[in-house]
């Protein structure tokens, strides 16, 4: 089977899967630190260099070299001079210790070798206050996303957060195709 494949400017993945409103469900605020772990081609981490302003900052990495050249060239073209995209590897990825307000996986938890490291790597970053978000996809049948048998269930992905020392402090449906877990530092 052909799976689809969705741009990063896709209208009709908006429609099922709007990174605003996603953003603001997630606590966003202008100012935040955010990390986009797995950030493909800016979906999620454009919008939110849009939103948080010059006192924020976007952290956005990816494996993909062609994804993070073309966030660089969004983020000058619209001059948000406060995205910092990388070509980094999820498991060896510590941008900063104690300064992201929310870390953000979107639609990859699945996709890393050792997402149990990526997610212990998360809470390194994450302020005291901070959140982790995993938006990721249910494991239902369709015709697009990563093979049924790639997905996480919810109870899978809580597994893996808890047992990188977070705290779920919410599960909620995020649409037709995914769910999406709030997390924080424990204690």
């Amino acid at each position: 089977m052909t799976r689809r494949r969705f741009p990063a400017d896709d209208p009709e993945r908006r429609r099922w899967q709007d990174p605003d409103r996603i953003l603001s469900s997630i606590g966003l605020r202008k100012g935040d630190v955010f990390i986009d772990v797995g950030c493909g081609e800016g979906f999620f981490a454009l919008p939110a260099a849009r939103y948080i302003g010059q006192a924020g900052r976007v952290y956005a990495l990816d494996i993909n070299a062609d994804a993070i050249a073309r966030i660089r060239e969004q983020a000058k073209s619209e001059g948000l001079s406060r995205v910092s995209a990388e070509v980094r590897a999820a498991e060896d990825a510590v941008v900063c210790e104690g300064c992201a307000d929310i870390v953000f996986f979107g639609n990859d938890l699945h996709d890393f070798s050792d997402p149990g490291q990526v997610i212990r790597n998360a809470r390194v970053m994450l302020k005291p206050a901070g959140r982790l978000v995993n938006l990721d996809w249910k494991p239902i049948p369709m015709d697009f996303g990563p093979p049924l048998e790639k997905r996480f269930s919810v109870a899978k992905a809580e597994g893996l957060i808890e047992s990188g020392g977070l705290k779920i402090l919410s599960v909620q449906d995020a649409g037709p195709y995914h769910y999406l877990i709030l997390a924080a530092k424990e204690g």
